[in-house]
């Protein structure tokens, strides 16, 4: 993945599912969403346990299939061995799905060889809240 290849994902999307998103602060997916939402992307909150609540100006999903559509890009707060299950859900329920991307320290080879396979493109082991400020986005 080149840094030209973030810049034209990023710049390609408007609408992320953070999917393992926390209500804590003190949490990364926390963080990154609320990052996203001052760069002006749409940020929809994906967590079961907060699904109902009000995030970021919008209703807390309890999965991808309850958002059913619009979601350019899924960016994945789960641990690896959770990763595939997020994407295949997100490659069956969110038509026009652009990219998947793995956060810091997730990473599953298989999941994202499906991505691919589907059109989708995948970012893996990689913060967008480090990558933009890095690129000059």
């Amino acid at each position: 993945m080149t840094d030209d290849d973030i810049r034209r994902i990023l710049g390609a999307v408007r609408t992320i599912a953070v999917v393992g998103w926390s209500p804590k602060p003190d949490r990364p997916s926390h963080g990154v969403a609320a990052f996203l939402k001052r760069k002006g992307f749409r940020v929809i909150p994906v967590n079961p346990g907060q699904a109902g609540q009000e995030a970021l100006g919008e209703v807390v999903r309890a999965s991808l299939a309850e958002i059913g559509g619009g979601v350019d890009m899924v960016d994945i707060f789960r641990r690896s061995e959770e990763a595939g299950a997020v994407v295949d859900e997100a490659l069956a329920v969110l038509p026009g799905l652009k990219a998947v991307w793995m956060q810091l320290g997730v990473e599953d080879a298989a999941a994202a060889a499906r991505a691919r396979a589907a059109g989708v493109e995948v970012v893996m082991n990689r913060c967008p809240a480090i990558e933009m400020p890095r690129l000059g986005m």
